[in-house]
């Protein structure tokens, strides 16, 4: 018997299962501002997650952001769903937000891009 692993093409996807969002407040942000809005941010955050938009969410250990794992198949699907928050919708965050798939559709040695950054 031959193993033909090794002769048959290997194909992936670049298909986006999900986009990282990391936020953290703008310079001179202070803490009370940030903690005034807090309790409306935290119930728009808990209806998202029960809304199935957001699967996952930390807080950054330092208590200077978070990060969120969205269920978005695209970055601008994602940053409407950042934007709508309490927080940004005051301009208090800075963000960051990255696509993501698995690990093995990785086909940067082919070429392709392995994510999509946008930085606001």
């Amino acid at each position: 018997m031959t193993d033909q692993s090794h002769t048959q093409p290997q194909t992936f996807t670049s298909t986006t299962t999900g986009v990282f969002a990391l936020l953290k407040a703008k310079p001179g942000v202070t803490r009370e501002r940030v903690m005034a809005i807090m309790p409306a941010e935290i119930r728009a955050t808990v209806q998202l997650y029960l809304d199935g938009k957001i699967r996952e969410w930390y807080a950054r250990e330092d208590g200077k952001g978070a990060v969120f794992l969205l269920n978005t198949r695209n970055v601008a699907e994602a940053e409407s769903i950042m934007e709508s928050l309490p927080l940004a919708q005051e301009k208090l965050p800075g963000s960051r937000v990255h696509s993501s798939r698995p690990a093995g559709a990785d086909t940067s040695a082919i070429g392709e891009p392995v994510s999509q950054t946008v930085a606001r």
